[in-house]
């Protein structure tokens, strides 16, 4: 059977490796959803404005909805000649109604429907997204309560800088995921305008109502060029790197609780429902599903350049090129979504090793900074005080001690200002004690920060 999509001009049958090449129907096959409400929207319009008599339109919604059970069922056969969903959800429906069939496609185009239905998909796709990232934040800030007593360093060149509240670490994460969350909703209004009713490329001659079906969808207006939206696949591209950036942060929290896992960190146990061991050495525990995370985040970004490649230098308006588009995005969607599915009971589930965590946390001398700036409400010099400090530390160095185990007389040999009261900052208890900034890891700005997501997130 030829492809309804060639007319009468053709005199000669498709090539059959032609049919292979350009077939989309093995991926865009998941868009069925979203083609038949699209279709059934765009019929009731024609009925509306007169295109179509309310009997016809009952027929092709009424099969159109057999159609759907059919595709849920795994009951309608995908050939090559149909070429993609829409051709075979057409085809389906003038099998079963003849003429009445036919009149769908008046004044719609594949280019229009195609990226309705990439849209529609896509505004679903993002709510689900947004929803993980919720589930996400709500994981990590599960934690601050329960781990408020802890301090850990926090690293700077991946050496020992200051010392921070463990909750400080995991509020660091839900701000990440609220910019993730920021720019899902800012891309989402982008995508939900509706190209339905700009038909190939230049619009149509016939009376049809596009604000309609853009209603009717759940869409928030409609594109207002119909050459531009021939050709648009900005929204495409944009919630591509909206998933690049969330695979960004994942990756790097991934990474980062990769190294606090091993035995030269000791900070954190991964639950053992999300590590695997090894083939042959049987104490391995590997944080193999951290590792994924890292890996597959490539994906994602993969998919991003390969989105961007792909319409670098294309001509207005649409261009076959843009079949192309599908793989990748469904890829980048379905990638990022696993990723988000695992890290939530990871982050709930896993148990910071307190013990460990307190033995090694004065080695650093994470409270350096906060001695430094004792010294400056002393009135000392910001550079003076940090280059006394530094001196200070080669002291505690040569001694093999904390700053906090130096005598006052070691400190006052270095600086007769220094007075006992040196030591109520010193340790990063009292480090972290003095902290008052707003964003800090003081412990009362903490508290506020853990209020205000507890509401935010309710």
């Amino acid at each position: 059977m030829a492809s309804p999509s060639r007319s009468g001009v053709f005199a000669a049958e498709t090539d059959q490796r032609l049919e292979a090449y350009a077939e989309s129907i093995t991926f865009d096959s998941r868009l069925y959803q979203q083609d038949i409400r699209g279709s059934i929207a765009h019929a009731d319009m024609l009925r509306s404005v007169g295109l179509i008599t309310e009997e016809e339109f009952v027929q092709i919604r009424d099969e159109l909805e057999v159609i759907r059970g059919r595709l849920d069922r795994g009951e309608l056969p995908l050939r090559f000649e149909l070429e993609d969903i829409h051709m075979h959800v057409e085809q389906a429906l003038i099998d079963a109604t003849g003429d009445v069939g036919r009149k769908l496609h008046t004044a719609r185009s594949r280019n229009d429907q195609v990226s309705t239905d990439i849209r529609m998909w896509i505004r679903e796709s993002l709510d689900t997204i947004d929803e993980l990232l919720l589930g996400l934040q709500r994981a990590f800030l599960s934690r601050c309560d329960d781990d408020f007593d802890v301090i850990l360093p926090a690293y700077t060149h991946l050496q020992r800088a200051q010392p921070v509240l463990a909750p400080h670490y995991w509020l660091a994460y839900i701000e990440k995921l609220e910019r993730d969350r920021g720019r899902v909703a800012d891309c989402r209004a982008r995508v939900n305008q509706s190209p339905l009713g700009i038909a190939a490329v230049a619009g149509t001659t016939l009376p049809i109502d596009r604000q309609q079906t853009a209603a009717a969808l759940g869409f928030d207006g409609v594109t207002a060029n119909s050459l531009d939206t021939s050709s648009d696949r900005d929204f495409a591209l944009e919630s591509s790197f909206v998933l690049s950036m969330i695979a960004s942060h994942l990756s790097g929290w991934a990474e980062e609780w990769i190294l606090w896992s091993t035995v030269e960190f000791d900070f954190i146990a991964i639950p053992q429902q999300f590590c695997t061991g090894s083939s042959i050495m049987p104490q391995k525990v590997n944080p193999d599903t951290l590792e994924l995370t890292r890996g597959k985040s490539a994906r994602v970004m993969g998919s991003l350049q390969t989105l961007m490649l792909l319409v670098k230098n294309l001509p207005l308006a649409y261009n076959r090129d843009l079949q192309e588009d599908k793989p990748p995005l469904f890829d980048a969607f379905d990638t990022t979504r696993a990723m988000l599915e695992l890290a939530t009971p990871i982050v709930a589930g896993a148990k910071l090793k307190r013990e460990s965590i307190a033995a090694r946390i004065e080695k650093g001398y994470l409270d350096a900074t906060t001695l430094m700036e004792w010294m400056i409400r002393k009135g000392m010099p910001q550079r003076t005080a940090h280059h006394l400090v530094g001196a200070i530390v080669g002291a505690a160095m040569e001694k093999g001690v904390p700053l906090a185990d130096l005598s006052i007389e070691t400190l006052k040999g270095l600086s007769p200002e220094i007075d006992e009261s040196v030591f109520d900052v010193l340790g990063t208890k009292n480090a972290v004690a003095a902290f008052c900034s707003e964003g800090s890891t003081a412990p009362e700005r903490v508290r506020e920060q853990i209020a205000v997501w507890k509401e935010r997130l309710a």
